[in-house]
């Protein structure tokens, strides 16, 4: 399935996307929101049947997208997690994967615009493969990880590289405000037996500036569940950035960033393409 979150008259709402078309859970299944639906099989597969069995109750495009998930209580990103990118940024792939957060308030949906924010022209892209928890847990096994995995969805991790740089620690060039975006849905687990498959682009006005292979990961996602799950507990809803190829603006001679005006896409055939403006702060 592919699932959303949206606005619906006012009202939060979730549903399934079939075709152009939603078939709306709210009311019809007991999880008060999608963070709650994935992490409970069995209203998992009473979803299933009411969207195997369903019409669309709107147009895909009569809704307001939300986040996939709206609050999730971790945004937890990944760092020179391709080797390519390692390279590009003169770094290498250590011991341990680069761990770092963004504040789930950061972060919009697919069509929302990003905010180029006033305190810098050095605003940058990230094409990113996110991984959506639905079964918590701690110390977690690499061998059972992927059974926490609700599904999978795209990310931009746009980035402030001046400010990024200011110290040592990447936080707040990750956490301006309207920086970040996910979606456009959460396709589930069962429609992507294996991640590794997937490719990822990220495009910026029609062009591609990233691409990379999702076999290429460094530590993957089993490796980045386990490993994180060793000094937090995942909850359902809980969302890993899992890093981004190389191709970024600010490693690029000249350097290339987004400005107002701009649209940055994306894409990972078999999940989605995840698109958004870019406008100044005001």
């Amino acid at each position: 399935m592919k699932l959303i979150s949206y606005h619906r008259d006012g009202k939060a709402c979730f549903g399934a996307v079939v075709d152009d078309g939603v078939i709306e859970l709210s009311g019809r299944v007991a999880a008060p929101d999608l963070a709650s639906l994935v992490a409970d099989a069995q209203q998992l597969q009473q979803a299933q049947d009411i969207v195997a069995k369903g019409q669309p109750d709107r147009k895909l495009a009569s809704v307001d997208l939300d986040p996939v998930i709206p609050n999730p209580r971790k945004v937890v990103c990944v760092g020179i997690n391709y080797v390519k990118h390692a390279e590009e940024a003169g770094r290498k792939v250590g011991d341990y994967p680069v761990i770092f957060q963004r504040y789930s308030e950061t972060v919009l949906a697919h069509g929302k615009p990003l905010l180029r924010p006033k305190a810098s022209t050095h605003f940058d892209f990230e094409a990113e493969l996110a991984v959506v928890i639905g079964k918590g847990g701690s110390h977690i096994d690499p061998a059972n990880a992927m059974e926490h995995v609700a599904g999978y969805t795209c990310f931009n991790d746009a980035s402030v590289r001046d400010w990024q740089f200011h110290t040592h620690q990447y936080g707040m060039g990750k956490n301006f405000r309207a920086t970040g975006a996910v979606g456009p849905w959460l396709v589930t687990a069962d429609e992507i037996p294996e991640y590794r498959n997937l490719t990822i682009q990220g495009v910026l006005n029609g062009q591609v500036m990233q691409e990379g292979k999702l076999s290429e990961l460094a530590f993957d996602v089993p490796a980045l569940i386990a490993y994180i799950s060793q000094a937090l507990p995942w909850h359902p809803g809980d969302i890993l950035a899992t890093g981004t190829p190389s191709g970024i603006g600010f490693k690029r001679t000249p350097p290339v960033f987004l400005k107002d005006g701009d649209t940055f896409d994306v894409v990972v055939p078999g999940v989605g393409t995840l698109s958004n403006p870019v406008v100044d702060e005001t």
